[in-house]
């Protein structure tokens, strides 16, 4: 058992979250929740089956009317409180995240529980804030308004590369919104999101508005998307399985937001600041050990700048320090696990036979050899069709390719079926300019690669999905919008009548 962080005497009485209480699965399976750092077991716990998520989905339900039927500054109040517990309990949170995950604890004190406290008291604000449009005499004869509603039980999926971030990113606007949420995390990485869970019971937010059940896809992320009492479905994953989450839920027509895979460019014109694009393209690369549907994962550089550049992040990435994910030294842990590094070394052990390593592209040898650790890795002379260039590594891997006329960069970044983000780098205003609207992604970042904020949405093009994340712009996939019509004649007979019958 890893004893950094104690996951069978947190969850002694099951990973599933369900009417406010922690319980055991039903499925009669287990699984265990690895430190992919040492392999040592964290916790194991019995998988939840198609039963339990018919029990979150009627506690959801049972929770709906008094939620929903809150006023904005109650679950406002409520998501304040909810904020100030994710703070207190920031340490647990960043300890359990860099165990399951194989996180440096920088990370996960700098970045995931910080944004995740961030989140909630955006959202505690936000809730006061479901407006629709002020009502008005549209047709002479009747007044009109917009409301907002929410739209009932959401059944919401997180992947394993963000397990606090993504559990925060469902469920936050969601029940802002007056919504309940069933989710289901990742099963390699359950526990912060129980720990969200309880957070929210504790803020005094009603049993069975926040479910967690933590299962396989095919028995409770399936059963959950199926569901006929889940209103509306919200998927974060690959494009593969994003597609099989529609397939699913068109079924009982519900709706559906998805945030899928990425392959994020990262252009750089001859006029960038060149160290500021290595260090920018090295970072936004190594983010999460690559496992980030945002990362640099294809820069493309201007020729004139091309060498240095790849010299540069070449250099850059040898003094990355790979090592124990609780020690603040270090700079990059491992990745999920050894199946997803020996997917990784698959893509880079078959560039080889149509590209150049420049560095990197092997495991470490010695102690870092029994985690599941990944050298950072670059890779040059890839055609934009090959497959390192196309798709979804999810790993500490980046291609560079060059590129001579900014029509050619642009169109470069532009040819995959991937849209989530992307990033340009020059001094040029009007260059950049053209490449805010021209690069096809939801987020365009400008001499910087991979800021979030709570405030700006977060969300695809192509085939990286639609609907958004975060910000207010959230609020709609969260809520429906009715038309209500009164009308102001108090006369029986209506004009329009005679359209049907006769008016005398």
């Amino acid at each position: 058992m890893d004893r950094r962080f104690d996951g069978a005497e947190q969850f002694a009485e099951g990973a599933q979250y369900i009417g406010g209480r922690l319980r055991s699965g039903s499925s009669g399976r287990t699984h265990a929740v690895v430190d992919p750092a040492t392999g040592a077991e964290i916790l194991a716990y019995e998988l939840a089956g198609p039963a339990d998520v018919d029990a979150a989905v009627a506690a959801a339900g049972n929770a709906l009317p008094a939620w929903a039927g809150a006023t904005p500054g109650e679950r406002s109040d409520a998501l304040h409180r909810f904020a100030g517990i994710l703070a207190e309990r920031s340490e647990d949170l960043a300890r359990a995240e860099s165990a399951q995950c194989g996180k440096p604890i920088r990370l996960t004190t700098g970045f995931d529980v910080p944004g995740t406290v961030d989140n909630a008291a955006f959202f505690a604000g936000a809730a006061r804030h479901l407006e629709g449009r002020s009502a008005g005499e549209y047709s002479a004869d009747h007044t009109s308004y917009i409301r907002r509603e929410p739209i009932g039980v959401v059944g919401s999926i997180a992947p394993w590369n963000y397990p606090l971030q993504m559990a925060a990113w469902k469920v936050l606007p969601a029940i802002a919104a007056g919504n309940t949420v069933v989710l289901k995390p990742a099963e390699l990485t359950p526990l912060t999101s129980l720990m969200f869970a309880r957070a929210a019971t504790d803020a005094g937010i009603p049993d069975g508005v926040v479910n967690v059940v933590s299962g396989a896809g095919r028995d409770a992320g399936e059963r959950l998307v199926g569901h006929p009492a889940v209103a509306m479905t919200s998927f974060t994953g690959s494009t593969p399985v994003g597609r099989r989450v529609a397939e699913i839920a068109t079924a009982t027509v519900k709706r559906l937001h998805l945030e899928l895979g990425g392959k994020a460019p990262f252009v750089v014109f001859d006029d960038a600041d060149l160290e500021a694009a290595v260090h920018g393209a090295v970072a936004g690369a190594l983010i999460n050990t690559g496992q980030d549907c945002t990362a640099a994962t294809r820069a493309y550089v201007q020729r004139p700048l091309y060498e240095a550049f790849v010299s540069g992040v070449a250099d850059l990435m040898a003094t990355v320090r790979l090592g124990d994910p609780f020690d603040p030294a270090t700079d990059l842990g491992p990745l999920i696990s050894h199946a997803q590094r020996d997917r990784v070394a698959g893509f880079v052990d078959r560039a080889r036979s149509y590209a150049t390593v420049v560095t990197g592209g092997e495991a470490p040898a010695g102690e870092l050899a029994k985690g599941a650790y990944y050298l950072p890795t670059l890779v040059t002379g890839a055609a934009q069709d090959s497959e390192i260039v196309q798709d979804e590594v999810f790993g500490p891997v980046l291609a560079v390719l060059p590129f001579d006329s900014d029509d050619e960069g642009i169109a470069l970044a532009n040819d995959t079926p991937y849209g989530l983000a992307a990033s340009a780098w020059s001094r040029d205003v009007y260059r950049t300019g053209r490449a805010t609207r021209e690069l096809k992604a939801g987020c365009v970042w400008i001499n910087d690669h991979i800021p979030i904020l709570s405030e700006m949405p977060h969300g695809g093009y192509k085939a990286s999905g639609y609907g958004k994340d975060m910000s207010a712009y959230s609020f709609e996939e969260y809520t429906q919008v009715k038309h209500v019509m009164f009308d102001n004649t108090a006369v029986a007979r209506k004009p329009w009548h005679r359209t049907v019958f006769t008016v005398g």
